[in-house]
C-alpha cells in the first residue's frame, strides 16, 4: 500500500518503512511526525486531502543537501560577476505506518 503526501509544497510518494528525504521539519532526531495532507491512500483521491487519513514517520536525521554553485555575470562587463553558493537543508524520515 502505497500512499501520495504533500510536505514543503512537494508531491511525495511513501509506502511502509521507505525512507524520504523533505524539507526542513521543525523536530529533533528520534521524534515521531505526522502528515496529515494525504492526497492519496489505497485507491482513494482526495479534493483536495482524504479525509481521516495520515502518515507516521521518525525523524532519522537533519542535514544539508550537496552544494550548487550560482553564477551570475553580464557579458562585456568586468564589474558585475558574482559567485554565490547554496547547501538545501532537509530532514530523513523513515515511514512507519499509513492509515487511512
Amino acid at each position: 500500500m502505497y500512499a501520495i503526501i504533500e510536505t514543503g509544497g512537494k508531491q511525495i510518494k511513501v509506502e511502509d518503512n521507505s525512507v524520504i528525504w523533505v524539507e526542513k521539519l521543525d523536530a529533533q532526531e528520534g521524534e515521531t511526525v505526522e502528515f496529515d495532507k494525504v492526497l492519496y491512500v489505497d485507491g482513494k483521491i482526495g479534493t483536495p486531502f482524504v479525509e481521516g487519513a495520515k502518515v507516521t514517520g521518525v525523524v532519522e536525521k537533519q542535514g544539508k543537501g550537496k552544494k550548487i554553485t550560482i553564477v551570475k555575470y553580464r557579458p562585456k562587463k568586468s564589474s558585475t560577476r558574482r559567485k554565490q553558493g547554496h547547501r538545501q537543508p532537509y530532514t530523513r524520515v523513515k515511514i512507519e505506518s499509513i492509515t487511512a
